[in-house]
């Protein structure tokens, strides 16, 4: 009797006789196909991959094609019969650039400039933010609001010129050092960073033990803000290295001029073909503009590599630092 209610359980159970188990059946299936749908099919991914190996060739080619450029036949170069692949390989514009001693001392002080000011823009941000970190710091809010104005309010560039001029600092590394030094957006965001990524209860406990505001700033709050100290170091070395203008109005000797100065004077300060006695004076000018032309991308490519060897290092920290400035503090 036992072994024949046990048949007729399992026969009830297993025969899908009713209309709501064709409903649930049915219905499980429609969500295991959406949940394959979602997981992504085949010619999503086939298309997501072709919308973004487009977008980075865009990105790509303007640098790929300055390569090429710098490396192909000068007529080639002159006549911009170069698209895709390089017509030849001339290495000539590369050694003429390299054997300029202009180009290396310009080099040396834009090294120069982007080690000076990277690390004090570091000490600078994280002593204001430390402090600023301080729920308990008296008038925090008002010394806030009035780094808050110069950064959206400048005196412009004339107050900046008779200010530098007044201190004594032209014609000296310091006017173009100093004054990238000091960013109030990179502050803030350090003091972000110290306020919403380092618990103030790592502070308390620290002055517990007897720790100071010097050693808890040293052994605690500086190796916990790697990564925000890497987001301001790239910010700094990527705008200093390209930085030019400064560099213009304040350095009239060009012996202090960095690097991209020389690329400006290569590709805005290039002198127009006069009126020649010859012919082959002539031929001889235009040969030299084709080279000049080559030149004016060789000089491109190397100042362009450095910089293009230290962002891949740091720029997993970018991500970081956009997540921090998008947090309120």
């Amino acid at each position: 009797m036992v072994k024949g209610d046990n048949m007729l359980n399992n026969t009830l159970i297993n025969k899908p006789d009713s209309k709501y188990d064709h409903m649930i059946n049915n219905k499980i299936r429609k969500n295991t196909n959406k949940n394959k749908i979602k997981e992504g099919s085949l010619a999503f991914n086939i298309a997501l991959y072709t919308l973004a190996g487009f977008f980075a060739l865009i990105a790509i080619y303007p640098m790929y094609y300055v390569m090429i450029m710098s490396i192909s036949k000068p007529m080639d170069v002159a006549a911009r019969n170069v698209y895709l692949f390089p017509t030849g390989f001339v290495t000539s514009a590369y050694s003429f650039v390299l054997k300029d001693p202009i180009l290396w001392s310009s080099f040396k002080n834009s090294v120069l400039y982007v080690i000076l000011t990277t690390i004090i823009k570091l000490v600078l941000c994280v002593l204001a933010a430390y402090p600023l970190s301080m729920p308990r710091l008296a008038g925090r809010k008002y010394v806030v609001w009035f780094l808050l104005i110069p950064m959206y309010f400048s005196g412009g560039m004339i107050p900046s010129f008779l200010n530098i001029t007044r201190l004594g600092l032209y014609n000296s590394i310091w006017a173009v050092v100093l004054p990238a030094s000091v960013a109030i957006w990179h502050i803030i965001l350090t003091r972000t960073y110290f306020t919403t990524s380092i618990p103030n209860t790592l502070r308390e406990a620290a002055m517990i033990d007897g720790a100071n505001h010097y050693k808890t700033l040293f052994n605690i709050y500086l190796p916990l803000a790697k990564p925000i100290l890497a987001v301001i170091a790239i910010y700094t070395i990527v705008s200093v290295w390209n930085s030019w203008f400064s560099a213009t109005i304040y350095l009239p000797d060009p012996k202090k001029h960095p690097l991209q100065m020389y690329l400006k004077k290569m590709l805005v300060d290039n002198t127009q073909f006069e009126t020649y006695s010859s012919i082959e004076e002539a031929e001889q000018a235009i040969v030299n503009q084709m080279v000049k032309m080559q030149l004016q991308y060789a000089v491109i490519v190397i100042t362009t590599v450095p910089i293009l060897m230290v962002y891949p290092f740091l720029q997993k920290y970018f991500v970081k630092g956009i997540m921090i400035g998008s947090l309120k503090g």
